[in-house]
Order: C-alpha cells, then sequence, then structure tokens
C-alpha cells in the first residue's frame, strides 16, 4: 500500500509540474497578444518624462527587444526561479510588489475558508439532528439562499449595519481584526453554499446505510455518530469540491477586497490591468494558476488517505461513490 501511493503521489506531483508549465506558456502567449502597445501606452507618456536613451535601456532590461521565443524562455526561466521580472510601470521588482500585498490576500482567503467550513458543518449537523419542527427544512434552504445573494451584497450590507450603525470597525481602517472578520464572512457565505450542499447530500446517503443504523441502534450519541461515522466518509467529494472552487475563492476575493477598501492582490491587478504592466500581470495570473494546480495535487493526496478504498492503480483517479453500498469506482480526473 505504501509503495503504490508514493508511485501514485510521484504520478500526479510530474502531472502537476507539467501543468504548470504550459500554463505559464499559454498565460505568457495570451498576455502577449493581448492589444494595446505597452511601450506606447507607458514608456513614451510625455507624462512619465522617460528620455529616449532611458526608454531603450528599459526595454532592453524588460527583453522586449527580443523574440518571442527568447523572451518566453527568459521569463518561464526567470518564474522557475522565483524572478518574476520588473514592473514596468514602478521599476521596481514584482516579486516585491507582490509579497507587499499577498498577506492581506491570503489573511482574507483562508478567514473565509475557514468561515465557509465552519457554516457548512453547522448547517449539514443541523439538518441531520435538528427536529424537523425546529426548522430543519429551513436549514436545508439556507444553501440556495447563500447561493443566490453574491458576496459584495453581503459585504455592503455587512458593512452598513456592523461598520456605520454598531461602529465595531472603521471603514478607513479594513485591515483590523473586525473589518477582516465581516469581510470572510461576506465572502464565506456564498462559499459554504455548494460545501453544504454536497455535505448535506452524502450524509443522507451514508445515514441509509447498515452501518449507520446499528450504530444508532446501539445508543450512540448523536454528535458522536455524526463526527465519527458520517462525517469522514460524506467529506470525501467536498474535499473536491473545495479543490475546484479555489479559482471561484480567488476571484471573489478580490472583489471583496474593493468592496471593504483592502490593499490587496485585486488592487495590484486592477493597476496593471489599466496601465498595461504586462509583467506584473503575468505574475499575478501565472501564480493563481500555481495556487489553483497545488490546491488540487493535495486534494488527489488526501483522497487515499480520507479512504482506503481508493484506486491507486491508475496516475490520476479521483474516488466516486455509487449509490448502493459497492465499493467506489474510479474515474479518470
Amino acid at each position: 500500500m505504501r509503495n503504490a501511493y508514493l508511485t501514485y503521489a510521484a504520478k500526479r506531483l510530474l502531472q502537476a509540474v507539467v501543468v504548470i508549465l504550459l500554463t505559464y506558456v499559454f498565460t505568457f502567449v495570451v498576455v502577449s497578444i493581448l492589444p494595446g502597445d505597452p511601450i506606447t501606452s507607458i514608456l513614451r507618456d510625455p507624462q512619465n518624462g522617460f528620455t529616449l536613451e532611458e526608454i531603450e535601456q528599459i526595454i532592453a532590461a524588460q527583453g522586449l527587444d527580443q523574440p518571442i521565443h527568447v523572451q518566453l524562455w527568459t521569463s518561464l526561466s526567470g518564474f522557475v526561479t522565483g524572478d518574476l521580472g520588473l514592473s514596468m510601470r514602478s521599476s521596481r521588482p514584482v516579486a516585491t510588489l507582490i509579497a507587499e500585498v499577498l498577506p492581506s490576500t491570503l489573511t482574507l482567503a483562508a478567514s473565509s475558508l475557514t468561515v465557509a467550513l465552519t457554516l457548512a458543518l453547522a448547517i449539514a449537523y443541523g439538518t441531520r439532528f435538528v427536529p424537523r419542527r425546529y426548522g430543519q427544512g429551513i436549514l436545508r434552504g439556507f444553501p440556495s439562499l447563500f447561493l443566490s445573494v453574491p458576496s459584495f451584497v453581503i459585504g455592503l450590507f455587512l458593512i452598513h449595519v456592523f461598520g456605520f450603525k454598531f461602529g465595531l470597525f472603521m471603514v478607513i481602517d479594513p485591515n483590523s481584526f473586525w473589518a477582516t472578520f465581516f469581510a470572510a464572512v461576506a465572502l464565506g457565505i456564498p462559499i459554504s453554499a455548494q460545501i453544504a450542499e454536497v455535505l448535506i447530500a452524502n450524509l443522507d446517503h451514508e445515514a441509509g446505510q447498515d452501518y449507520a443504523a446499528v450504530a444508532q441502534a446501539r445508543g450512540l450519541r448523536q454528535s458522536r455518530l455524526f463526527f465519527r461515522h458520517l462525517l469522514k466518509p460524506s467529506s470525501l467529494p467536498v474535499v473536491t469540491v473545495i479543490a475546484l472552487m479555489v479559482g471561484e475563492v480567488l476571484g471573489n476575493t478580490l472583489i471583496t477586497e474593493t468592496v471593504f477598501g483592502r490593499t490587496g492582490v485585486g488592487s495590484l491587478i486592477q493597476r496593471a490591468v489599466v496601465t498595461q504592466d504586462l509583467p506584473v500581470l503575468q505574475a499575478i495570473v501565472s501564480l493563481a494558476a500555481l495556487v489553483f494546480v497545488v490546491i488540487n495535487l493535495i486534494a488527489d493526496l488526501i483522497y487515499p488517505l480520507l479512504d482506503p478504498r481508493v484506486n491507486l492503480l491508475g496516475s490520476a483517479r479521483r474516488p466516486v461513490t455509487t449509490a448502493d453500498d459497492t465499493p467506489p469506482q474510479t474515474v479518470t480526473a
């Protein structure tokens, strides 16, 4: 089993590396063919005050006078070694610009995911053990409600109520604890909807199995039955959902940062798009793709640990729970 898992992990790691490199090449080509000339819009803009000699030096430093394949190789080599180039707007290292705003975005993304998981778990637990007369049906409707409300609408509501009405945080201090908390809530509520829907469906399936009926007949407490017997087999599809939602989380994080006035990767992307700062745009898009691939790699490596029945013979296979109690089949990811 150990050797099979190591082989499986090595193959998934190799696939992830190939996907990251191909994604970088694709992103470089797309960014390179975007309409507009960054040299004209930035360097030759009279307001920036660059002389012809300075423009030539910047073009040479950026490698923009080289053929496209040479630019691609130079850019890819720098990306692999951690050198993301220089910003065409500020002439500062792109890695430094990203490092200055990345902690704020990561804090918001991690906090929102924590809120989403906690909320989804609470809703799923309530749908199993809250009596119907006390609102079990209402709890089952929460995911649909959360999914129908955009995160920026929730954010504006939270700012109005808890920022202006109750004064728990100042709008001019978006990095305070309460400002970060409510930004995470605004981002986490729509995310929790999809997690809760998948978790509730799988909990309903697992609760109908024979082992759950036997556990209930033996008089196990509801909390013990939920966390020890039902939650683990139901969490496997949740891992898949979370891994696939990484892109949505990153996208909504940029919107939430704008609503709450936070300085993060979102504001950096906005400036890069407006000013056609291609090195910054290329680096952020590539890093976002890197995060997405790495999260999905981690999810693939977690599957066999959550369920030993997962088939490790294939190089990239994900478990699919069948409607009956037969061992799970595998499908190519």
